[in-house]
């Protein structure tokens, strides 16, 4: 009982963490990007990832967590498709309208239900579903505007939907499969996502704003935010792996639609941002969509628990250890050759 209770801690004080964390940095980005002038997003990216992977390295040399080693090609394949990721997200944004924008972030949860019951086998109840349907309706009617459609846009939006959806199963997995936590993973795979950034970043950046970062004139002032930025995209990067490892992709995007909300909220509050009975509406659906789905989860579990109680100790300890992807019957009865763990 007491290992549970860690752990539901340890799941609140994840999804906390990252909701604030993520909140703040866009606020943060919005006031560098649209009032001082800054619109290198995928450079600045580059930059977040560089200064996690530094803290992570720090906190490593004073024995702060433990390093697990994994097999490099499985954490580079990992690390450059959540690179290439980000980079077709923010690409979709320059080749389509914000409204279609905003709806490509929107089917990253069917695409990622979808995806994993296809592949993963898992099931989601009808409840469920019908939850996640009422969620994306609401966070719809509060974000998207305009729908102007383009053949490039689509190829690129379809692109960041697969890779997003890809990267964020990919994360949970490999947490659950490999045993690897999600600090481990993060200072395994930072170094490679920050790498393809950095290499695509100026350009795409250059592609999008017609602007050359390093000819940008860097003030004080905007130095400070882009430092502010990067120290708050420390706890935004941890607290993503996080969520992802203990909870579900899904989970994390219901979790980055109520961002959005609270982004909406702010925006209107802080930014004196337009605020229309649309969004208003919109928000209230969503939250009673997040509502919904949180209650039955909630519900879905206790049902688990209550079965998982009922069996005996052998078969809810082979139930639990159940992998996430299959795994070849081979790997179950020959010596691992090497000591390093792999999903490849």
């Amino acid at each position: 009982m007491g290992e549970m209770t860690r752990f539901q801690l340890g799941v609140i004080g994840a999804l906390f963490l990252s909701v604030a964390s993520s909140v703040s940095i866009v606020i943060c980005n919005k006031a560098l990007m649209s009032n001082l002038g800054f619109p290198f997003a995928t450079t600045l990216t580059s930059w977040h990832l560089l200064v996690t992977y530094c803290t992570l390295h720090c906190a490593h040399r004073f024995n702060l967590f433990e390093s697990k080693p994994i097999d490099m090609k499985t954490v580079m394949l990992f690390g450059i498709l959540n690179g290439v990721s980000i980079g077709l997200l923010n690409l979709s944004l320059g080749f389509n309208s914000i409204g279609f924008y905003q709806m490509t972030k929107l089917a990253i949860i069917p695409f990622t239900v979808l995806l994993e019951t296809f592949f993963l086998k898992k099931q989601f109840s009808q409840k469920i579903k019908f939850a996640l349907f009422v969620l994306v309706v609401g966070v719809g009617i509060a974000s998207v505007t305009d729908l102007q459609l383009n053949l490039v846009g689509t190829i690129i939006s379809m692109l960041a939907i697969a890779t997003t959806c890809v990267g964020q199963i990919l994360t949970n997995t490999i947490q659950k499969r490999l045993n690897v936590s999600s600090t481990q993973l993060l200072y395994q795979s930072a170094p490679f996502q920050a790498a393809i950034l950095f290499v695509s970043g100026p350009l795409v950046d250059q592609f999008l704003t017609h602007k050359n970062v390093f000819a940008f004139k860097y003030s004080s002032i905007v130095l400070g935010f882009i430092i502010l930025s990067c120290v708050i995209s420390v706890s935004v990067n941890f607290s993503t792996f996080m969520v992802i490892g203990k909870t579900s992709p899904v989970t994390y995007q219901v979790l980055g639609h109520l961002k959005t909300c609270l982004v909406l909220g702010f925006g209107y509050t802080l930014l004196h941002d337009p605020f229309t009975s649309r969004n208003v509406s919109g928000i209230l659906v969503a939250i009673f969509g997040m509502g919904l789905y949180s209650y039955f989860c909630t519900q879905e579990n206790k049902k688990k628990q209550s079965i998982d109680l009922s069996l005996p100790p052998l078969q809810v300890k082979e139930k639990d250890n159940t992998p996430l992807l299959p795994m070849q019957d081979k790997e179950n009865i020959e010596p691992k050759k090497s000591t390093k763990d792999s999903l490849v």
